[in-house]
């Protein structure tokens, strides 16, 4: 079954919560509609009781209530909803006074008289028709002492009517309400998912070809806004990532081809017209100088594609770093001594890493630096302790370097005299090399040249008390 779309569940669920919501507050106000209609009736009987026990106590006995009713009548005229029933305290069943046609049934009306006190009291009733009243109450004494049970009664089919009128309205305006809470719902969610709908166009123009596309941030929410600006980064480093794979690719190709079209060479002219056994040895010598280059290459790509996957490949250890420098001098000792060039490995620091990777790393720096380095000049490997880092700097008096090849010279395959290099031997990758090495230690390779200038590369390293991730 096909999962609903967002939007559809997003509008039905504004529509659902909004249309509780209108019901509530409808019920809500009906509720409070009818109590304060209620409060206001009750009011008007309270302040039109006060009224009428003022009159009362002008009279003297019951007697002249019948004699002098006008007074009284007074009281209740222009008021159609009122019903003014004074009652004889030794005959209740027989009203002394009488005015207005309120309470009909004589039953509801002689409850609430008998339960009248010198109180006011208040009752809610209803005569044989269905009519709802509200009737205050109260023994209200006259001069010669004695006390009349009176009745204000009001009938509240106004009252009534208002509400049933807007129960009425309610009901007809309420589908018309939700549909319009429907509407504006899913139009709502269709504009808030408008951004959701440019990622999916921009997702599917993105393919390996075309990486320029980008989202637009701007008048975006600040939640997608983020996210927007995040897939942009992500896409920005898909493109160089991609662009870095087909420059590689290119570079690998052009190194190989060099040394796979000499090997073809060679061995086509030497098969084109018998040889002495000294000119094929000759011939196999070059060659395996020629695939030996090639396995440089292929060891070194190895190396690279090793040293570019997460720490757990490698093995940390506290490591002394002058030891690790002083072996790799040792090493190239002899090369040294034929160029006659001094090595020397001065200061010393502790860090965090792999034996074997740091050992590759100052290797190749120091076989990069003996190969510029003039005759009779000294190679120094510098090791300093700093707060928060640990630099190894291999440092030689050379010709030095342009300033527009700096930025490019850790890149894979890049030479700044690319005829010289080959023919000393170089693939190319030295410097990538010890690029990935410290990416890999959480530190960074970094270069310091200018022509005419001392060449300085430097090995930096998170101190000790930094924990490497």
């Amino acid at each position: 079954m096909k999962p609903a779309s967002l939007s559809l569940r997003l509008g039905l669920t504004v529509s659902i919560l909004g249309a509780l919501l209108v019901v509530f507050l409808a019920i809500l106000a009906y509720f409070a509609l009818t109590h304060e209609l209620n409060a206001l009736s009750r009011d008007s009987l309270e302040k039109k009781m006060e009224q009428v026990e003022h009159s009362l106590t002008l009279y003297a006995d019951t007697g002249e209530i019948s004699a002098k009713p006008h007074i009284l009548l007074d009281q209740v005229m222009g008021h159609d909803n009122l019903t003014l029933t004074i009652y004889d305290p030794n005959n209740l069943r027989t009203p002394l006074l009488k005015s207005g046609s309120g309470l009909t049934d004589p039953r509801v009306e002689l409850k609430a008289v008998r339960a009248t006190t010198d109180q006011l009291t208040h009752t809610d009733s209803a005569d044989a028709e269905g009519g709802k009243f509200l009737t205050v109450s109260k023994l209200i004494r006259l001069k010669d002492g004695s006390s009349v049970p009176v009745l204000l009664s009001m009938d509240n089919a106004h009252d009534q009517a208002l509400l049933s009128a807007y129960l009425r309205s309610t009901l007809m305006a309420l589908p018309l309400l939700l549909v319009y809470i429907g509407l504006t719902a899913w139009g709502a969610v269709q504009r808030g998912l408008a951004p959701l709908r440019e990622f999916r166009k921009v997702a599917a123009r993105v393919t390996t070809q075309d990486l320029d596309h980008r989202l637009s941030v701007l008048n975006m929410p600040q939640e997608l806004s983020e996210l927007a600006q995040g897939i942009n980064v992500m896409l920005d480093r898909l493109d160089s990532g991609v662009q870095q794979l087909s420059q590689f690719s290119d570079d690998l190709a052009h190194e190989l081809r060099t040394p796979i079209n000499n090997l073809m060479g060679k061995a086509q002219v030497t098969l084109s017209r018998e040889r002495s056994v000294e000119e094929y040895t000759n011939v196999l010598v070059s060659c395996t100088e020629e695939l030996e280059r090639v396995a440089r290459i292929v060891s070194d790509m190895l190396f690279l594609a090793q040293a570019s996957q997460p720490a757990a490949h490698a093995s940390f250890e506290p490591i002394a770093l002058e030891e690790e420098a002083s072996k790799v001098a040792d090493l190239f000792s002899l090369t040294a001594q034929d160029k006659q060039i001094d090595l020397k490995v001065i200061g010393s620091a502790q860090v965090s890493g792999d034996r074997l990777m740091i050992q590759r790393a100052i290797s190749n720096l120091l076989s990069n630096a003996l190969r510029h380095c003039p005759s009779g000049k000294t190679v120094s490997l510098f090791i300093e302790q700093a707060p928060n880092e640990v630099s190894l700097r291999v440092s030689n008096p050379g010709a030095g370097i342009e300033a527009q090849h700096l930025p490019y010279l850790f890149d894979r395959f890049y030479r700044v005299d690319s005829s010289r290099t080959r023919s000393q031997g170089s693939t190319g990758l030295g410097l990538a090399i010890v690029h990935s090495i410290m990416t890999l230690h959480q530190g960074s390779a970094q270069v310091q040249s200018r022509p005419g200038a001392m060449t300085v590369f430097s090995l930096v390293f998170p101190a000790m008390h930094r924990e490497l991730h």
